[in-house]
């Protein structure tokens, strides 16, 4: 299914064509015969460059450079230049410069997140990371995405480009506009979303207003940005890219749904709140979209449902069902209710990590009447079918329906959504399930992490869990992952954007400790079974202790990262050999790999090792995120089959 595409269809319509373009455009003779972007210098878009103050623009003393090529000076001097790209506004400034970097972040409101850099060709950014040739092929690709490489070059950024982070977020100039821009720079530039927070990017009318007090200088053009949409994000990870955040360039190619969804009936699935985006469902070809954002921003639910309408407009489709997350809180999963209670629709509620281990299914061809996987969910949080938080799953499932397995252990996410944001709730929730408050201030009361959490609001937390108040259980490998970064002083006190915690902790890993032959190393892990349930969980109590004994030893924290990670990589590959054994002649052998603790690269590479160690084909995500970036696939997979079953 592709849109149409022809000149008057395109943003470039706006432009008369001048006679000599308008001559090359018609002679099937020419080169540009039917070119749809065909301009020139007289009749195609004007740039122009404006002060943010109203001031008159003057690069230096005495000249006024050319528009564009004045964007160049005005990095080296230190300036925050907006400038309107192919999607929307960019921010530029001199990534070397760490004043211009940290001016732009308090501006910005970006505290903590990495921002993405340009550079001019492959030999800037070599000089600041290790450049491979499946890396190089990557960032020359047409589809020109953000690249995450090793910081390993010979030269080295200001900590504020990616605070924490071993990798640096590169892309290459992808439109004329920016190679004229960067010509004249022998050094990276900061190129991030030219927004407040995590607000849209602005694309036209809104920038100067939005972006007032953020950006020194504008660099615009008179050509409309029909469809906001942000840089593609990929990454190198077992020797496959994978895409991280899939919208410019990938987006919305569609994809082809495995055998068995000939038929399939036209339908709308949501997708999720975070990372969002929504499918449709047509002719036997899913179409996802370019990635939106966190819906609970007012501007990005907005857009949201703009484009779900800009979408159904140019595919041609009307949905004969619509598909939701089980969460009722979901503002996705609220309007796909108010979609099909206005259109008469079926409605067909998804399991959130059964969605993800479709998806899974899905983007690896999986036939719809093949038997089913074993699937391992692991995220931050989704709701269960039970009403409870899910986030590390093991399902028996197949599109059409599945098995809970096992899970990992339940532990109290203390103020709730809060829990997300200050990761020490995580740690002292954890170490009282574990081993109790009285135990744990009687054996580790010297260490730095005891006086720590002893100097929070103890008594409410204490109260939080005797009264089940505000405290619900979650099975959340994010959760460990945030709990165990705190208890190492990552983080602790705030995390400034979802998963930074787990990221800082897979940065600070030691190579050298992860490579050791063995498990020795590896921090253990058990799998008793969930009393009354009959679920097999991880539990983490031994590995508690093996972390805090390494505390108690000023163990480096680069070699506990590496133990954490090793430890329950082999936790994950000892659960599935677990299931697969009860599963009998049910399973297909194959594991799907899903959610987003698994954009985590040296999990993923770990466990992906471990499975195929034990004889299992193990799938996971290229073509989509493993996060909820590529949640709406999953759900359109299942309400697909469900509806062919009927």
């Amino acid at each position: 299914v592709q849109p149409p595409y022809d000149l008057s269809n395109t943003t470039m319509a706006a432009f008369g064509l001048c006679g000599a373009c308008r001559m090359e455009y018609e002679d099937p003779r020419d080169r540009r015969f039917h070119a749809q972007p065909i301009a020139c210098h007289a009749c195609g878009p004007k740039v122009s460059l404006e002060r943010m103050d109203g001031q008159p623009v003057f690069v230096d003393r005495y000249t006024m450079l050319d528009a564009v090529d004045a964007v160049a000076s005005l990095v080296r001097r230190g300036e925050i230049v907006a400038i309107k790209g192919l999607g929307g506004y960019h921010l530029a400034c001199d990534a070397t410069n760490a004043s211009a970097v940290e001016r732009l972040r308090f501006r910005k409101r970006r505290y903590g997140k990495a921002f993405a850099m340009m550079a001019r060709d492959l030999d800037v950014i070599g000089r600041y990371c290790k450049v491979d040739e499946p890396a190089a092929a990557l960032l020359r690709n047409t589809v020109a995405p953000i690249v995450l490489l090793p910081a390993s070059g010979g030269e080295r950024l200001p900590d504020a480009v990616a605070p924490g982070l071993d990798r640096l977020g590169f892309m290459l100039p992808y439109t004329p506009l920016h190679h004229l821009a960067l010509r004249r720079l022998d050094r990276p530039v900061v190129m991030t979303s030219g927004n407040l927070g995590d607000e849209p990017q602005c694309i036209d009318d809104d920038a100067n207003g939005r972006l007032r007090g953020i950006a020194d200088f504008i660099l615009r053009h008179d050509r409309r940005v029909a469809n906001r949409v942000d840089d593609s994000v990929v990454r190198v990870v077992a020797g496959r890219t994978r895409i991280v955040r899939r919208a410019r360039g990938y987006a919305p190619a569609p994809i082809p749904l495995p055998e068995g969804f000939e038929k399939a009936p036209r339908l709308t699935a949501m997708g999720a709140d975070l990372k969002s985006t929504f499918c449709l469902l047509k002719e036997g070809e899913a179409i996802l979209s370019q990635h939106q954002g966190d819906l609970k921003n007012e501007r990005t639910f907005t857009d949201y449902l703009k484009n779900l309408g800009f979408y159904s407009r140019i595919y041609e489709q009307a949905p004969q069902a619509v598909a939701v997350d089980l969460h009722p809180g979901y503002l996705s999963a609220q309007h796909g209710r108010a979609l099909a209670g206005e259109g008469g629709l079926p409605l067909i509620p998804i399991q959130h990590h059964h969605a993800h281990v479709a998806s899974c299914m899905a983007e690896n061809g999986v036939p719809l009447d093949t038997g089913p996987v074993l699937g391992v969910a692991l995220d931050g949080l989704g709701y269960g079918d039970d009403g409870a938080l899910w986030g590390g799953e093991f399902l028996l499932a197949d599109y059409r329906d599945y098995r809970r397995l096992g899970t990992f252990k339940p532990v109290a996410m203390l103020g709730g959504e809060r829990a997300v944001r200050e990761p020490w709730r995580n740690t002292y929730a954890h170490i009282v399930a574990e081993m109790g408050w009285p135990s744990f201030a009687m054996n580790f009361r010297e260490l730095a992490l005891y006086r720590y959490l002893a100097g929070k609001p103890i008594d409410v937390m204490v109260a939080m869990l005797a009264k089940g108040l505000n405290a619900p259980p979650a099975s959340s490998c994010g959760r460990l992952f945030d709990a165990v970064a705190a208890a190492m002083g990552i983080c602790a006190d705030e995390a400034s954007y979802e998963g930074e915690a787990a990221m800082r902790l897979e940065a600070l890993i030691d190579e050298e400790v992860l490579d050791e032959a063995g498990d020795d190393p590896a921090y253990p892990f058990g799998i008793p079974d969930l009393k009354g349930s009959g679920l097999p969980y991880i539990e983490p109590l031994m590995m508690w202790q093996a972390l805090l004994g390494d505390m108690i030893l000023d163990t480096p924290r680069p070699v506990m990262a590496a133990r954490f990670h090793k430890g329950l990589a082999r936790a994950v590959g000892a659960m599935v050999g677990k299931l697969a054994v009860r599963c009998g002649e049910r399973f297909t052998g194959t594991v799907a790999l899903s959610g987003g603790c698994f954009q985590n690269a040296i999990l993923y590479e770990e466990v992906h090792r471990r499975l195929e160690a034990l004889g299992f084909r193990v799938i996971g995500h290229a073509e989509v995120p493993s996060n909820d970036g590529g949640l709406a696939l999953g759900q359109a997979a299942v309400a697909a089959a469900r509806l062919l079953a009927r």
